[in-house]
């Protein structure tokens, strides 16, 4: 399979460990970086690109997921989510990865580099990895809901209050 991977500085040191992780596995690696350490650098486009990979491969039909790293995981899962057909979910134990993969098909996960060591975060990403899809009904006309509102902006047959544009751009 192909993994994408992404992070910011607060988890490049992981990032080195997830890539020779997951290519011992068999695993072909894409990194979309940073390759060097930056304090100050900014992680929103690693991780869309990393998002991208993912999105793309799946619709040329290449195996792929993504693994995106930050101090926390909650801005590299929001930046990935901003890619159409990503489904980033931020992780934190085994059952949170476990059902990421069984209940909403994700094809990315968030970890926070510095709520946990390299090992736990090995053991996340080989959870997810390794978890299918359940492809309960449930589970897909769930996710086929928010990928139509995130397509249109609508859920047929259901009602969603609409996005006030005023807001929007203020």
């Amino acid at each position: 399979m192909r993994i994408h991977i992404a992070t910011d500085h607060a988890g490049l040191d992981f990032s080195r460990h997830i890539d020779e992780h997951l290519t011992a596995a068999g695993h072909e690696v894409i990194d979309h970086g940073p390759t060097s350490y930056d304090a100050l650098d900014d992680y929103p486009s690693f991780c869309i690109n990393a998002a991208v990979g993912v999105v793309n491969d799946a619709a040329a039909g290449v195996p792929a997921l993504g693994v995106v790293f930050g101090g926390s995981g909650n801005g590299e899962q929001m930046a990935a989510n901003k890619v159409v057909g990503a489904r980033a979910a931020l992780v934190w134990n085994h059952s949170t990865a476990v059902l990421a993969r069984q209940h909403n098909d994700a094809n990315i996960i968030s970890i926070g580099a510095r709520q946990h060591t390299v090992e736990e975060a090995v053991a996340l990403i080989d959870a997810f990895i390794q978890e299918p899809f359940s492809f309960d009904e449930r589970h897909i006309r769930r996710i086929a809901q928010v990928g139509e509102y995130e397509r249109t902006g609508v859920i047929a047959g259901k009602t969603v209050d609409p996005l006030d544009d005023s807001a929007a751009s203020n």
